[in-house]
């Protein structure tokens, strides 16, 4: 299970990947970064993107169906009415926005870790692949172990 600096080295390998951070959405700390910040400065694109996050992540609008047939195991979706921000972490798994020249993806860290984290990376727009960067960071956030 990889550590903050090997997840966001891996995350550095993906095609048109400029920069990744492990960012705590509550305080707005980066944990990890490597490779370029969106704006320069690291540690305010960590607090803006905590922001962001936040914003999402404490949203009604944006939690699962409360359908018990989505969720047959119990947590958010299992029927219970519990807050899905509190039950199992956020309710969002992962945030996408685009510009003109870039795309950042937030991807949220499950409920292992109080759902408090997430990884943040940033592509380049003609040599991402957003589809596969989903895929990955949904991998490494699977496996990544704070240490």
């Amino acid at each position: 299970m990889p550590g903050i600096d090997e997840c966001l080295l891996d995350a550095m390998r993906l095609p048109g990947a400029r920069g990744a951070a492990l960012v705590d959405w509550t305080s707005g700390l980066a944990l990890g970064s490597v490779g370029e910040s969106p704006g320069g400065d690291p540690e305010t694109a960590a607090a803006e993107a905590a922001e962001f996050a936040r914003l999402a992540a404490e949203q009604r609008a944006f939690a699962p169906d409360d359908d018990p047939a989505d969720n047959p195991d119990g947590g958010p979706g299992d029927g219970s009415g519990a807050d899905p921000a509190t039950a199992g972490g956020p309710p969002v798994e992962d945030l996408i926005v685009s510009n003109r020249d870039s795309y950042h993806v937030l991807r949220f860290v499950g409920a292992a870790f109080d759902g408090e984290v997430f990884l943040h990376l940033w592509l380049a727009r003609p040599e991402g692949n957003l589809a596969l960067a989903r895929i990955r960071l949904a991998e490494l956030a699977r496996r990544l172990v704070l240490i």
